[in-house]
């Protein structure tokens, strides 16, 4: 998509950094171009700091990684392997930024493991007058900061929590018909650390079901040979039937790091340039048939227009502005054709068969769900407005996306690719399509 900054502010230090951030009246920083509405559009200066070399210190003792916000899972992922640890999960896509995976409550999937942002232990923001301020577990500003959506500053640093490093194996499945994914969803979904379920709806829907195991909770010698009737691939998989794997993640249960298996896809291969538009809604976990249920009958309205859909599971947490806080959560993700004018009634009619089990969007995605809708959703929504208040008063880091979330009378345009009459700055979009 395109962002319309009045100036886009690509910078070599921090320091140079901490220089734009106090000269400016209004400001935003651009990450890795993951996000498919407004929420990264600066009214002001867009800022950059993929130009500064990243930094990476791990405290073995403490079991923790401070790294630039700016690193990619990818790289942050290797270093912390070569160390001997492990982060505790990945989004599908290994190429995004640590610091705007968190901000946006950005997920993996496991029953048990939450979020990417509940691995923070500590984050340092430039403040508006361009100070370094650091917000660190247990302090009372924390919950309220880590999912920040961008509003309370930018990011230099991030504090994450380290497990020890593990191996483990990837597996999928073919033909997994939807009335026994709908049936034995908890088993299903508690089978491995991780799991994924791939669809393309249609008139008979069916799975695509990928299973990420620990090799160390690996019982048996070989996977199950089926799953309620789905047998298992006998070669590798891309999520899109028929698209050629080579981007994806090993399969096929050969053992290889953590950090090399729980993404979907490859670090050494290049994403899609933004062939595609992106939308997912969580919901409660305990309500994951019934809203199955509810795609279904509408299925084939999303045939034409989705390329892939994925269901994927995470644990409940207590950051205020996270779309799982509160409650275990399941998410369905739709991959869509990149033609908008297409895609923006469909999306109503997903927002449609949801409505009765209260979605929240992605923060990053492409939804129409009344904004008033949106902030009932979130119980500490006010007390996020306040600590923005208390921390930028001036609104420095707000855009129109922010205003109108957290109070403003700024039009959302967060359904919207496209903006404003301002020149536009054409940014990548790293995202998984049919052509990987």
């Amino acid at each position: 998509m395109g962002f319309a900054p009045e100036r886009f502010e690509p910078v070599a230090s921090l320091e140079a950094a901490r220089e734009v951030v106090a000269a400016a009246s209004r400001l935003r920083v651009l990450g890795s171009g993951h996000s498919f509405n407004a929420i990264a559009d600066s009214p002001g200066v867009l800022l950059s700091l993929s130009g500064i070399e990243p930094e990476v210190v791990i405290d073995a003792e403490r079991r923790e990684v401070r790294a630039s916000g700016w690193i990619t899972y990818a790289a942050l992922g290797r270093a912390v392997h070569e160390a001997g640890f492990a982060l505790h999960n990945f989004a599908s896509l290994p190429h995004i930024s640590v610091a705007g995976s968190i901000a946006t409550g950005t997920h993996g999937s496991g029953d048990r493991s939450g979020n990417l942002a509940t691995a923070v232990a500590a984050l340092e923001f430039i403040d508006a007058d361009g100070e370094i301020r650091t917000v660190r577990r247990g302090e009372p500003d924390f919950a309220g900061s880590v999912v920040h959506l961008g509003a309370l500053g930018v990011v230099t640093a991030v504090t994450l929590d380290l497990l020890p490093a593990f191996e483990m194996r990837q597996y999928a499945y073919d033909g997994l018909g939807f009335d026994a994914a709908v049936a034995h969803f908890d088993e299903l979904t508690s089978a491995a650390y991780s799991t994924s379920m791939f669809t393309g709806w249609g008139a008979d829907p069916s799975f695509q079901f990928w299973t990420k195991q620990r090799a160390a909770d690996q019982t048996q010698p070989f996977p199950p040979t089926q799953w309620f009737g789905a047998p298992l691939a006998d070669g590798p998989r891309h999520p899109i039937p028929g698209v050629d794997p080579a981007a994806c993640t090993e399969q096929q249960g050969r053992t290889g790091p953590a950090h090399e298996r729980l993404p979907h896809f490859r670090p050494e291969f290049t994403p899609s340039a933004g062939e595609e538009l992106q939308s997912e809604y969580l919901v409660d976990r305990a309500d994951a048939p019934a809203a199955l249920e509810a795609l279904r009958a509408v299925s084939e309205r999303l045939a034409p227009v989705v390329q892939i859909s994925e269901v994927r599971t995470m644990a409940a947490d207590d950051l205020w502005l996270s779309p799982a806080y509160g409650r275990d959560t399941v998410g369905f993700h739709f991959t869509w054709v990149r033609d908008y004018e297409s895609v923006q009634p469909v999306m109503g009619v997903v927002e449609e068969a949801l409505a009765s089990f209260t979605p929240r969007p992605h923060w990053g995605k492409l939804f129409t769900i009344p904004i008033a809708e949106i902030r009932s959703q979130y119980p500490r929504m006010g007390d996020f407005e306040k600590l923005r208040d208390r921390v930028d008063p001036e609104e420095k880091f707000t855009n129109d996306f922010c205003a109108e979330l957290l109070g403003g009378s700024a039009r959302l345009h967060s359904a919207v690719p496209g903006g404003s009459g301002r020149s536009r700055i054409r940014v990548r979009l790293f995202a998984h399509s049919a052509e990987p």
